[in-house]
Formats: C-alpha cells, sequence, structure tokens
C-alpha cells in the first residue's frame, strides 16, 4: 500500500507437513458464521490459540498457520517447539521461527485439537501498527481445506459449511471457476489486457493481499513514454519489504465478470528471485477484487464461485498521498468541555427579584488515544514535496484531530479523489507545524 495498509502480504517458502486431523464442526452442525473486520480489502477473523483469544487474517495464499504479532501482554502457551529458518517474499534473508505442534485451535464452533503453528519473532511482521487493530497471525489452508467458505464482503461475515451436508443453492447470476491446486494454494485462469494485448494469466488467489492484482512480468504493460507507473512501497513480506510498480490494466476479466482501469503492481525481482513458485503461475489476485464479489472457496471440489456485490462497479484506488502511516503507541489527551456547576452559590442570588447567577468550569477528561506517525513517504509525491518526513507526528487531519480516524479512515482519505485539499497539523522535534498538499494521480 502507501498509507499503510495495501500490504500486499504474501507468505511462502513454508515446507510443511500436515499431521493433524483437521477442523470439524460439532455432529449437530451443518454450518457456522463468524463476522469479521474488513480493514484495507483484508479479513481478519476471531481466532483461539488455547484459550486464548487472538485476531488472524484469512488468507488463501498461505499454506501454514503463521503467529507473528503476539506481545508480552499476551499469555499464550505453545507446544511442542523446534527451531527452524523460514524464507518468503521480501528483500531479506531467512528469519528465525518456531514450529509448535498439538495446538488447539477455534473458530466460532469450528475446532482443530492438533493444529501446527509457525511462530515468528521478527518485529519488522508485526502488521498491527499499519492495520490500525492488533492482527496476532495469518491462518490459510488449514482452515480452506476442510469447509466450503462463503466471504461476504459487504455483511462482513464469513459462513463455513461442512462439506459433506453442504447443498448448494440455484444462483443464475454466480459464475464457477476450476481451481489449481498447488502445494495447497488455489490458482486461477483470468485475462489481462493492456492497451496492446489480451493474454491469460494464472494468478494465485491471495485474500491477504490488499492489491487488485500483483503481475511478474511487465512485458508489454509498461511504458517509458508515455510513462504509466510509479515506484512504490508495496508491502511486508515474510522476509522483508517490498518495493516495485504500479500500473495500470485496461480490463482484467473473470469469466464474463468484466472489471475496467483495474491497479496492477510489479514486484521488483529481488523480492521474489529466491522463491521457487508455481511454474504456471503469473501473479496474485487479492483483495480489492475478491472484495467485488461475494465469494465461495469450495476446496474439496477444487473450485471458485462469485457473484458480484454491491462494490463491484466501485472505482480502483491507490494512496494519492504518498504517506505511509501507522500507530505508534498511545498518547494521553486531554479533552476540554464546559460543563455547569450544579451547585449554587446563594451569596449570588439578587434578593430584589430572586435571579441566580450560576458558575461555570473547566471540566477535564484524560485518555489514551493512538499515536499516528508517518512511517514512509513516497519520493517526489504530494507529501514529500510539501515537506512531510518519515518520522513526523501527525496531530490533526483537515481539522480533526487525527484520534478520532480509525487507520483505515485515512487510506480511504488519501485514496479518495484526485483534487481533494489535506491540511495537515504534524509535530517534528516538538515543534508543530501546518503542512497542505493536493491529492494527484499519477497514473
Amino acid at each position: 500500500m502507501k498509507i499503510a495498509l495495501l500490504l500486499g502480504v504474501f507468505l511462502g517458502g513454508i515446507a510443511t507437513a500436515f499431521s493433524q486431523s483437521g477442523f470439524f464442526l460439532p455432529e449437530n452442525k451443518v454450518k457456522d458464521r463468524v463476522a469479521f473486520e474488513l480493514v484495507n480489502n483484508l479479513v481478519v477473523i476471531p481466532v483461539e490459540v488455547n484459550g486464548t483469544k487472538l485476531s488472524f487474517l484469512l488468507d488463501t495464499g498461505v499454506n501454514a498457520t503463521i503467529l507473528f504479532g503476539v506481545s508480552q501482554d499476551d499469555s499464550l502457551e505453545l507446544r511442542n517447539t523446534r527451531p527452524l529458518k523460514i524464507r518468503g517474499l521480501g528483500d531479506g534473508g531467512s528469519i528465525d521461527a518456531l514450529r509448535s505442534k498439538n495446538n488447539t485451535v477455534k473458530i466460532g464452533d469450528a475446532v482443530d485439537n492438533d493444529h501446527t503453528i509457525y511462530v515468528i519473532f521478527e518485529q519488522a511482521l508485526n502488521l498491527s501498527p499499519r492495520m490500525g487493530l492488533p492482527v496476532h497471525g495469518i491462518l490459510g489452508y488449514d482452515f480452506f481445506k476442510k469447509f466450503i467458505v462463503r466471504t461476504d464482503y459487504i455483511g462482513k461475515r464469513i459462513v463455513f459449511y461442512n462439506p459433506e451436508k453442504y447443498t448448494p443453492k440455484i444462483c443464475s447470476n454466480c459464475e464457477v471457476f476450476n481451481l489449481t491446486m498447488h502445494e495447497n494454494k488455489p490458482y486461477v485462469d483470468i485475462t489481462i489486457s493492456s492497451e496492446t494485448f489480451p493474454k491469460k494469466a494464472t494468478l494465485l488467489i491471495d485474500s491477504g493481499s490488499s492489491d487488485a492484482l500483483w503481475l511478474f512480468d511487465e512485458t508489454g504493460i509498461i511504458t517509458e513514454s508515455p510513462k504509466n507507473y510509479f515506484e512504490d512501497f508495496l508491502g511486508l513480506g515474510l522476509s522483508g519489504n517490498i518495493f516495485g510498480k504500479r500500473s495500470r490494466l485496461k480490463e482484467a476479466s473473470l469469466g464474463d465478470f468484466k472489471l475496467r482501469d483495474v491497479h496492477v503492481a510489479f514486484p521488483n525481482k529481488n523480492a521474489t528471485d529466491s522463491i521457487s513458485f508455481y511454474k504456471e503461475r503469473n501473479g496474485s489476485l487479492g483483495g480489492e477484487i475478491l472484495k467485488r464479489f461475494s465469494v465461495i472457496m469450495d476446496y474439496p471440489n477444487q473450485r471458485m464461485i462469485l457473484k458480484k456485490n454491491g462494490n463491484f462497479n466501485d472505482s480502483f484506488h491507490y494512496n494519492m498521498s504518498g504517506i505511509t502511516v501507522e500507530h505508534d503507541g498511545l498518547v494521553v489527551v486531554k479533552d476540554e468541555k464546559d460543563k455547569f456547576n450544579n451547585l449554587i452559590n446563594t451569596q449570588d442570588v439578587n434578593e430584589t427579584n430572586g435571579a441566580v447567577r450560576i458558575y461555570t468550569q473547566k471540566v477535564y477528561s484524560f485518555f489514551l488515544a493512538p499515536k499516528f506517525v508517518v512511517a514512509d513517504v513516497r519520493g517526489e509525491s504530494p507529501a514529500a514535496l510539501a515537506g512531510i518526513e518519515k518520522g513526523d507526528e501527525i496531530i490533526s487531519i483537515n481539522n480533526t484531530l487525527a484520534y478520532r480516524y480509525k487507520l483505515y479512515e485515512l487510506v480511504e482519505l488519501f485514496s479518495s479523489k484526485e483534487g481533494r485539499n489535506i491540511s495537515l497539523i504534524i509535530e517534528r522535534n516538538g515543534i508543530q507545524s501546518k503542512v497542505r498538499f493536493t491529492l494527484k494521480k499519477i497514473i
């Protein structure tokens, strides 16, 4: 992303051996449903691990359960651990991790009593500051392989069914896509069109990426004259930050569903060179496209069913400000209010006409609020040209105190509309100043 949440999270390179029996619903249940938080196209669900309540990204793009955002304040028991090294997307190397077996993981009424979890202690992978809410890990194949899972992006809930008791409904407006499963990950074929050609692409269905599309080959799409791209931070990977180019496609077609003026990102080669991909893979299909549908992932029958929802015709946006914002702890905020003093001073009663003078007093309330800090600024962006620097604290946005926003609301504001004027009060080295800039499209 760029203001913090187009994370483009992709994890790979974990060799897994699934010995657990997997998730199951109680005998008397055909289905269950769980509400989720939708944060910049990413689905965050409540998950219970060995009795501790946590929050995980639900991600079709990972083949193992990964825990990485547990703090010292979280009391969590992990069982049967051993150290190992793993590698994923990003410009770093392998990182230390633990493999923990025989854990009990619960999602709604679904339970797995023999669940394997990979634990990562690399603090750079803590997504919570960039998401604006706690995110402790990522859950993928282990959940999807046992159920038929419907993600309702409008109602913000997942409904999952026991495949043996599931009766599909007739849906005349739905389209069914065959999935290719490779190393426990789903792939689908789509058609992409640039200004010069259409071509087929085989893409990983990656609900843990908040972008629309990632492609590995820019040939025939990226041009220098006219320049139709810009360099940007794309997201966080298991092995570090991912940078690359952002551009647009004329069209992307999933069967009869046609999406126009679609955003596309091209990760730099150094982020992917050491990863062994499915040889037919051309890129990834992410949350900014998936959120435009009601999505049924049916791993047992290797298919995906899509039905358009109310997001389908929304325009594709990217962060035009150039700012990546994250939470950086909490600050004490003093909120001032006027309040009448209910005690009447009888000495101020006018004995002639009975009039009473009532005094007011200042009343303050103190509370903890999130602190917003600039984590990165894209070069030559409107924010950079206005003088905003990495590390600046944002005090207010358009005359509204920053803590009154949720982080995803800032993402939406900075991606909202070309020509929108943004006025920030920032603090740097204890000195506050006002900065103004205008959102501007690059592509």
